[in-house]
């Protein structure tokens, strides 16, 4: 039927696929390259040699901080990590078998009234930009007591002392995290933040072009990356691993796969035509991180799987595959993967807004109707 209708109609573009929708200076996909860079950065230099806490500076306010800069910014976000308590009041009358990016979605909106720029009109600068800032403090805090009060437990205050790859680990399991724990957190994070004008993304700014709020934005990008058709591969992933079980299992499983025409969960990107950047460094914490724990199947099945990937079907990795078994090593439920990616996107999607209503114009593409015309309309009793 697509190619039918785009033969009928050569400027039809099914999904917008290949349509310029804007343009931006937040990050550019490379895919020629496999590349990804954040506002001209390497996304592996940032996630190898700085912190998210970095990268989100970069991404809001469109440089690399400077020493004093960074630390104001680490500040200011360990003072805005705290939740108001109403938004714990509506996560607990929730089902407990909620999904957790319900819940998120669900905090966010209750969030925004609380915000104490909630009256700033949309276009006000200096106000989005505080508001980024509390969302990207306040994401971590939510999404670990969020999943806390559907385990029956209360709340945990945020350590103010912890950043916020350390805050999120910190209040999912109430100990603190040790350093290899915190580097393979937050190097998701980084990774994580962006990734041009994904669906999430142009959905978040689709919404914030109607001149709605920044809030708005955010509930529209977690609803958008709620579909298991854009998040939701890691938590796939895993499932792949735990199925296959232990390496000795691995070979016999990805050619059955391979055999069967199933899809491989974590492998092949619609963005790049070969690896992904952001899988490389993550692959190497994670497996670094299996070694610390003493438990490295997952790292070893992954090796099986990738060369048996790359060498019969020149496919790669994704970062959502490293990131599967970093995060169950990390002992984080997996129905808590995708709510993960929000608390690193918010960083993106809040760019993203802000870019969109610095240059505002509403968002409204064009149809093509297909469907019935100049129809009589038939009184009630002949229909």
């Amino acid at each position: 039927m697509s190619a039918t209708l785009t033969d009928k109609y050569p400027n039809y573009s099914p999904g917008l696929e290949g349509v310029i929708a804007g343009i931006s200076t937040i990050s550019e996909i490379d895919s020629d390259r496999s590349s990804l860079q954040y506002r001209g950065y390497d996304v592996h230099d940032l996630a190898e040699s700085g912190s998210f806490e970095e990268t989100a500076y970069l991404l809001i306010f469109g440089k690399l901080p400077n020493q004093a800069e960074l630390d104001g910014f680490k500040k200011t976000l360990s003072s805005e990590r705290e939740v108001p308590e109403a938004v714990y009041t509506a996560l607990k009358a929730l089902p407990k078998d909620a999904h957790p990016m319900d819940a998120i979605r669900t905090g966010f909106s209750v969030l925004a009234p609380f915000d104490p720029d909630y009256e700033a009109v949309a276009t006000d600068d200096a106000a989005n930009l505080r508001k980024a800032v509390r969302i990207i403090a306040k994401a971590g805090t939510m999404v670990a007591n969020g999943h806390r009060i559907r385990q029956g437990l209360e709340p945990i205050k945020p350590n103010p002392a912890h950043n916020t790859a350390e805050n999120f680990l910190h209040l999912m399991t109430g100990q603190e995290p040790n350093a290899k724990t915190v580097e393979v957190m937050d190097a998701s994070l980084t990774l994580y933040a962006e990734h041009g004008f994904n669906a999430s993304t142009f959905a978040c700014r689709v919404t914030v072009a109607t001149l709605s709020d920044l809030y708005s934005g955010i509930v529209t990008g977690i609803g958008t990356l709620r579909g298991p058709l854009h998040g939701g591969a890691n938590e796939e992933a895993m499932k792949m691993l735990l199925d296959i079980d232990q390496p000795a299992n691995a070979q016999a499983w990805i050619d059955d796969a391979l055999e069967g025409k199933k899809k491989i969960m974590g492998f092949g990107h619609r963005e790049y035509k070969k690896r992904d950047s952001r899988a490389i460094y993550l692959t190497k914490v994670a497996k670094e991180l299996g070694i610390e724990k003493g438990d490295t199947r997952f790292g070893d099945i992954a090796d099986i799987l990738e060369h048996t990937m790359e060498s019969r079907k020149n496919i790669f990795p994704n970062v959502d595959f490293p990131a599967a078994y970093a995060y169950y090593l990390l002992g984080i439920p997996i129905d808590l993967y995708t709510p993960i990616f929000v608390i690193a996107r918010v960083s993106g999607w809040s760019a993203h807004a802000i870019e969109q209503l610095r240059n505002n114009r509403l968002i409204r593409p064009k149809a093509i109707y297909e469907g019935a015309a100049n129809l009589e309309f038939p009184p009630l009793a002949d229909r």
